[in-house]
């Protein structure tokens, strides 16, 4: 497996940044871009909880458990980075098979459908495939999060399985996680799907 440094991920629409803690007034801005913390179904911190959110995850970083990253948008005309529209990770990392999980993610209202999150995605699933040789990628969400199931399963991914009562969710309640998966074989086909629906029409 490649070494798991802290590194940035370059695309047309968003740079993937190694979390920072100078990061976090745009986080907050972000989060604010839609009162994220107000869905039910995810975790995004409040303003308050910003700071705490962004020291746990650096320290599941210094474990070797995650590998987290500030998500920008690429700025038109320049192509340098731009404002800061949400978070995402490589977590619950297996470095003997190699393995990891894409998750812990969200962004902005005003950044959802707008093909930031496939390119995310995207980036974060070639470095793994093509970087760590991983031979599996996992996702995992909420049962009850049907634009997130939908989300993974049109990025490629087959579900898995569902672990019942799994987890608790923010509210305390148990919920069910739906896991999905690509393997190393399906990355071509994939990465070839998703490069044709992140490319300029017109």
């Amino acid at each position: 497996m490649a070494s798991l440094e802290p590194t940035t991920l370059r695309g047309d629409r968003v740079v993937l940044e190694p979390l920072a803690h100078e990061h976090h007034d745009g986080l907050v801005a972000a989060a604010a871009d839609g009162e994220l913390w107000n869905l039910w179904y995810t975790s995004v911190p409040t303003r308050e909880g910003m700071r705490q959110e962004i020291d746990r995850r650096l320290a599941l970083q210094d474990t070797g458990s995650m590998l987290p990253f500030t998500t920008r948008l690429v700025e038109p005309g320049s192509g340098g980075p731009g404002r800061i529209i949400g978070m995402t990770t490589y977590m619950n990392i297996d470095r003997d098979t190699p393995r990891v999980e894409i998750g812990s993610t969200w962004n902005a209202a005003s950044a959802q459908r707008t093909g930031t999150n496939t390119e995310s995605k995207y980036l974060l699933l070639r470095h793994a495939f093509e970087e760590f040789r991983c031979p599996a990628v996992e996702f995992r969400t909420h049962w009850l999060n049907h634009q997130s199931r939908e989300a993974i399963s049109r990025l490629g991914a087959r579900q898995d399985g569902v672990l019942r009562s799994h987890t608790r969710a923010g509210n305390g309640e148990l919920r069910d996680t739906v896991v999905f998966s690509i393997l190393a074989h399906e990355w071509p086909m994939v990465r070839d799907s998703l490069l044709y629906r992140m490319r300029p029409r017109g």
